[in-house]
């Protein structure tokens, strides 16, 4: 199993180290603006919540083979990613079509300008040619009047005239001829007017092309990192599916294993029972020989003719704890923050239940850990310990009338032994991972009467 699971602890942790990094990067940032500070904010929320998430899990699944719980662990991850997996590839997706039609479109417009800079082109060659060709006409009718060549003035026409009607006739043609040399000069102007609007519009139109290519290719930037983004987001939910499958097979070949260690811990549980019976049966009877020997004592006192004497009070909690004279005081100082509460756990491997008989108490590694009273320890048990690890049991004896005994599990050392009297606020050891377990927390039991009651329900806690 552990070679099966190697591989995907080592994704799981690559993708840890990356959400991190992510974090990490968004850190160092410093200052930012409102909106910066939004997506900043929700990736923080979210982590806190995966991590809270993760540890209610991790708690919820104690007892069982660490490297069953580590895989039913990721199976859940991926499970709760891969809802978010696919809403950021569909995110990718949508991002992808939106690049691929801005895309298309510049490329269209790109196109559209490229053709009218091939027209412009054209028109201002066909504009030049017949510019060329009307410049020299006129000069080839310049130099010819220059020359004499065709020239008749105004008296010629006049002298030359053998009547009226040849006269005007003659008139008339010299009149058309300048009419046409002028429309000739008009013409010319305007073609030199259009193919300088022309090559004005050319220029205009050569620069929107430069513009336009240069968007094209960041359009086509844009698409390619939406189609790397598209294909790394379904890559990654085609693995989430892939861990998913492989650990669900990994599970289900557990199943067996996991019943076993469920009838262990109720084997456990059963046999901290009875451990924590004698003790209370002991302080039953250490009770009914106080009660015995007072009742004595009040009856030598009658038949001598004395008073009887005011009974023994109960034992009081020792002090140092900071109790505020509080029968029981927390393991670890407030706030209390409980990662999997007391009750009947379900395990969804199997769906087999068992009884958790106290509570988990967030406490980092290493954190000192209190007696809840005054009492005397009756085990320090050191790991191996079934499911428990290093384990203290204290007798705190009767208190307000009721037999109580705690238990503390998973610590990473102990600062007490067997049979040494302790106060209430004394520090028994450190909180530690030892057992069934996947991290550092405080397993804590409070047994009244001999049957576990929630220690949260207690004042103080």
């Amino acid at each position: 199993m552990q070679k099966t699971l190697r591989p995907l602890r080592r994704r799981a942790r690559l993708l840890t180290r990356a959400g991190f990094g992510a974090l990490l990067a968004l850190t160092l940032v410093g200052p930012a603006s409102v909106a910066q500070a939004d997506p900043r904010d929700d990736l923080v929320r979210q982590q806190q919540e995966n991590a809270a998430e993760r540890e209610k899990l991790e708690a919820s699944l104690e007892g069982l083979d660490v490297e069953i719980i580590d895989a039913y662990v990721q199976l859940e991850s991926a499970r709760a990613e891969l809802p978010r997996a696919e809403d950021r590839l569909a995110g990718a997706q949508e991002a992808l079509a939106a690049a691929e039609r801005k895309q298309e479109q510049v490329a269209g417009r790109l196109g559209m300008a490229e053709a009218e800079a091939a027209d412009l082109e054209t028109e201002i060659a066909e504009g030049t040619e017949k510019m060329d060709s009307t410049r020299a006409a006129m000069g080839e009718l310049a130099r010819s009047t220059y020359r004499g060549d065709h020239t008749v003035s105004t008296v010629d026409v006049v002298l030359d005239a053998s009547s009226t009607e040849d006269f005007l006739q003659s008139y008339s043609v010299v009149e058309t001829a300048v009419r046409a040399q002028t429309q000739v000069l008009d013409e010319l102007e305007t073609a030199a007017a259009v193919n300088r609007n022309q090559r004005e519009r050319q220029a205009a139109v050569t620069e929107r092309i430069g513009e336009l290519k240069a968007e094209a290719d960041a359009a086509v930037a844009e698409a390619d990192a939406a189609r790397a983004a598209a294909e790394q987001h379904t890559a990654e939910v085609r693995q989430l599916e892939a861990d998913m499958t492989a650990l669900t097979a990994t599970l289900e070949t557990e199943k067996e294993a996991v019943n076993g260690q469920i009838s262990a811990i109720h084997a456990e549980n059963d046999a901290l029972s009875a451990e924590i019976a004698a003790i209370d049966e002991a302080n039953r009877k250490a009770e009914e020989e106080r009660k015995r020997q007072a009742a004595e004592e009040a009856a030598r006192a009658a038949a001598a003719g004395r008073p009887a004497p005011a009974p023994a009070p109960a034992p009081a909690p020792q002090g140092g704890g900071g109790g505020g004279g509080a029968l029981l005081t927390p393991p670890v100082p407030a706030p209390l923050y409980v990662t999997s509460g007391y009750g009947m756990r379900w395990y969804p491997i199997t769906g087999g239940y068992w009884m958790h008989l106290g509570v988990d108490l967030r406490s980092a590694c290493g954190n000192a850990q209190y007696a809840a009273a005054g009492g005397t320890v009756t085990a320090v048990k050191p790991h191996p310990n079934g499911t428990h690890g290093n384990q203290v049991i204290i007798n705190h004896g009767t208190l307000g009338g009721n037999s109580y005994v705690t238990v503390y599990n998973h610590l990473s050392r102990f600062a007490v032994s067997k049979g040494q009297q302790v106060s209430q606020g004394q520090v028994i050891g450190n909180t530690g991972a030892t057992g069934n377990v996947t991290g550092c927390h405080v397993h804590f039991e409070v047994w009244k009467n001999g049957k576990t009651i929630d220690p949260m329900g207690l004042p103080g806690f």
